[in-house]
């Protein structure tokens, strides 16, 4: 069975139209992905809340400690 010239240009433009779509997709995420990589401070990881700000800054501050296995000498 063959397909009439209706079918065949319908199928040519949808073809087409689909094409353009992903062109288009393509072309944003490389764009995304090039503007990302301009700006690395977006994928820093900070605390969300003033309860972890401070419980961070704490950990920051605090001198390490030894532990008791660690001072006694052999």
């Amino acid at each position: 069975m063959h397909q009439s010239d209706d079918d065949r240009n319908h199928h040519a433009a949808l073809e087409t139209w689909r094409g353009s779509w992903k062109f288009l997709a393509f072309g944003l995420i490389v764009l995304a992905y090039l503007v990302a990589i301009e700006r690395p401070q977006w994928f820093v990881l900070r605390p969300a809340t003033g309860t972890a700000i401070a419980l961070a800054s704490a950990a920051e501050a605090a001198p390490a400690k030894k532990s008791d296995a660690d001072s006694a000498k052999p």
